[in-house]
């Protein structure tokens, strides 16, 4: 590691730990307002999952509204973030503020885009596979706080993998990873993919798991063309 990579560490953790206050702030109030709306929320989930829910704890269904009203919030906020977060490091890597403007652009359309691909093609696959073993013997009861998790969970976290060709184009700029790189090593690449579309798919059974596998291959694909086209070396 040469004596620049700690000085940029250092630029990076002193412009995060500026704004990360009032980061918490605008989240807290974002998800004060949003409260006010995680019934209608929690209702076009069931609507959209075809789901009844149920309750165990006193304290469960209103626990379960915070947690909506908190992923709301982070799912709203998320341009803010993201712009603070290549803002920090546009100076330690010398980005031009254009380059950070495009950065910006497309890693929120690539958020909204993986987020927006979960809760229309892979929660309703997932949900619909995992409830098909009820029976007559065997009937769900689904509780209000782990369908909230689930759901929540699943839709963050498929707009945070969708950022990966970004994330690719990025470490080609600042000269971290060569184009070279991610073309030699496809195979390493494809057994990642797997294993991240495993871990995160909700269902274990091989349609879903490429339902997540094929478009984070395609993205993987797309970032090498990308950084051809942009012609970084």
């Amino acid at each position: 590691m040469t004596t620049e990579s700690p000085n940029r560490l250092a630029v990076i953790i002193n412009t995060l730990r500026k704004s990360v206050l009032r980061l918490l702030g605008l989240l807290l109030a974002t998800t004060m307002g949003c409260f006010l709306l995680a019934p209608q929320l929690l209702r076009q989930f069931q609507l959209h999952l075809k789901q009844e829910l149920s309750f165990f704890t006193v304290t469960e269904p209103f626990l379960a509204h915070v947690k909506l009203a908190l992923a709301a919030a982070a799912f709203l906020l998320a341009p803010v973030c993201i712009a603070w977060f290549w803002r920090a490091l546009a100076k330690p890597f010398r980005l031009p503020a254009a380059t950070v403007f495009w950065f910006i652009l497309f890693t929120c359309l690539l958020f909204y885009s993986g987020a927006g691909f979960c809760y229309f093609i892979t929660l309703p696959y997932g949900v619909d596979f995992l409830l098909g073993f009820q029976s007559a013997q065997l009937k769900p009861l689904i509780a209000i706080d782990r369908f909230v998790a689930f759901v929540t969970l699943f839709v963050l976290a498929f707009g945070l993998i969708f950022e990966l060709p970004i994330f690719m184009v990025f470490l080609a700029k600042a000269g971290l990873c060569q184009r070279q790189v991610f073309e030699r090593n496809r195979r390493y690449a494809v057994l990642a993919i797997s294993i991240v579309a495993a871990l995160l798919t909700p269902t274990p059974d091989v349609f879903n798991m490429m339902l997540m596998g094929v478009p984070l291959y395609l993205l993987y694909e797309g970032g090498i063309i990308a950084i051809r086209l942009l012609k970084i070396t």
